[in-house]
């Protein structure tokens, strides 16, 4: 009899914890639970894989981009049969890669870019490579953390057209970014008009990010994606990552979204 009672006991306790992961996994409010950003900063800059997202505008295919981390592609380098060496998951510093190029409305030349960010250990930035090149032209701009200020460089077939560098304390101020680049007679002409008029909370707004973990259906299933949402300008932004670090979708103001193939798929 204690036998069956002790078998019952077990029984009625794997049902309870079943039920209850389940609610978590799939109830409707269970899957929505705050996460702080540090988590999901971390997962993205230590991805195992690299994603592989179409562009659309509007639903239209406009380009593709990918991101991949420089954890991702060392381990692309291991043998997939034996384990990464030991202490790989805690070496000093991150990268985050982004290429992919697009097309602009009724802009018949395709715009490629290439961007790399640098972070140390803790995961500050350390430094940034951006790189924009279109038919007629080549946009550079390189920045160092510890310099406070990012080069600007616009070039054609090797031929420097500009080429300025850009404190960081003008970046808010689209006067003095106008100055630096083309001069004082426009950037003194802007500086008579309020800025914060044509570009409202812009110079100050600080981008905050809210972070929750969700389901999201993609293709038949609904998967769990940690969920991060801002708002640039007054516009929203959303991105979608999954629980191991890779980027699934993003949505950006003008109807512009980036996701993975499968999103869409039934």
């Amino acid at each position: 009899m204690s036998a069956r009672l002790v078998f019952l006991g077990i029984v009625a306790f794997w049902l309870t914890m079943n039920v209850l992961l389940w609610r978590v996994e799939y109830g409707i409010r269970g899957g929505d639970t705050p996460v702080p950003m540090q988590l999901v900063w971390r997962k993205i800059l230590t991805a195992p894989d690299a994603s592989s997202l179409s562009v659309y505008q509007q639903g239209e295919r406009m380009g593709y981009c990918e991101f991949s981390t420089g954890v991702g592609q060392q381990m692309a380098t291991f043998d997939e049969g034996k384990p990464p060496p030991e202490g790989f998951s805690t070496r000093p510093g991150y990268q985050l890669h982004v290429a992919g190029n697009v097309s602009l409305g009724d802009f018949t030349n395709r715009l490629k870019f290439d961007a790399r960010m640098r972070f140390d250990r803790f995961r500050q930035w350390e430094e940034v490579n951006l790189r924009i090149t279109s038919r007629i032209a080549v946009f550079d701009i390189h920045s160092l953390a510890t310099n406070q200020t990012a080069h600007i460089k616009l070039s054609n077939d090797g031929t420097p057209l500009l080429e300025r560098d850009v404190a960081f304390t003008d970046l808010q101020d689209p006067g003095a970014i106008l100055r630096v680049l083309t001069g004082t007679s426009f950037g003194d002409f802007l500086n008579g008009f309020d800025a914060s008029e044509v570009l409202p909370g812009a110079a100050a707004q600080k981008i905050e990010w809210d972070a929750r973990r969700t389901r999201v259906k993609i293709g038949t299933e609904a998967v769990p994606v940690y969920r991060l949402e801002t708002s640039v300008l007054g516009h929203p932004v959303t991105v979608d990552v999954s629980t191991l670090g890779e980027i699934l979708c993003v949505q950006l103001p003008g109807d512009i979204s980036a996701r993975i193939d499968e999103w869409g798929k039934p």
